[in-house]
């Protein structure tokens, strides 16, 4: 009788279970980072290897929020640290979050209304292309219902020299940095008497770099107070995500 009743369990853990399967599209491995919400699990224990054009699926719970981020330029050899997006030198992120600069994958399953919210996040940089696109989902048919959110510019080749992070070598250009990570300034990080959305706009900056990011990904969040239209609604049981050419 308790197998049964351990077994009835189970199936309906796994019938209200979110599947997110995620592909590496970029041009060699990556490291994939994972981290959930506070009092949410950090799925595959927050990270994990895939190489070239290799995939991997994972079940979420179906009220599960958190992020995914691309790990690149990352070496075994060196304590299995990361250029960008390294979470502490591990290949599991295991609760830690991604060194900026960083393109964010962020979801939240089950939320307000009962629905799914995701988005492609720029606020601390970039370092990837990205997607999220759900897969058979239900929506309400607007603009940014159920539709594929995504960050398609390999903004590296047109990141402002201010704002570049180079290899190890210093040949190429691996990430963009955001302007509050580069300058540290309460203006750039909306931060201080700039925490408002009114004394926060990124037109008003002495460069207005979130308009570079918005220009090139007009899917993705910029800065803090970027405008709404990034943020995506669904109601779906599965998505992918894919990092390299979304």
């Amino acid at each position: 009788m308790k197998f049964i009743i351990a077994l009835v369990a189970t199936l309906v853990a796994c019938s209200e279970a979110v599947r997110f399967n995620i592909q590496n599209l970029d041009g060699g491995p990556i490291w994939i980072g994972i981290q959930g919400n506070p009092g949410k699990e950090n799925l595959a224990n927050g990270g994990f290897k895939l190489a070239q054009g290799e995939s991997r699926s994972l079940d979420a719970a179906s009220d599960w929020a958190g992020r995914f981020w691309s790990r690149t330029w990352c070496y075994e050899d060196q304590d299995n640290h990361c250029y960008t997006g390294d979470c502490g030198n591990k290949v599991e992120c295991n609760g830690a979050g991604g060194t900026p600069p960083v393109t964010l994958i962020e979801i939240t399953l089950n939320g307000y209304g009962n629905i799914d919210y995701y988005d492609i996040s720029l606020v601390d940089g970039y370092n990837s292309m990205a997607s999220i696109e759900p897969v058979n989902g239900n929506g309400d048919g607007g603009e940014y219902s159920c539709k594929q959110a995504k960050c398609a510019t390999n903004i590296n080749g047109q990141c402002p020299s201010e704002l570049q992070i180079l290899s190890p070598d210093g040949s190429q250009v691996i990430a963009c940095n955001s302007a509050c990570n580069a300058f540290h300034t309460d203006e750039y990080c909306c931060a201080g008497s700039h925490n408002t959305p009114e004394t926060c706009k990124s037109s008003d900056w002495p460069t207005d770099y979130p308009a570079m990011f918005k220009s090139a990904c007009p899917d993705a969040y910029s800065y803090a107070y970027d405008d709404h239209k990034s943020t995506f609604t669904c109601q779906a049981s599965e998505y992918n995500i894919h990092f390299g050419s979304a």
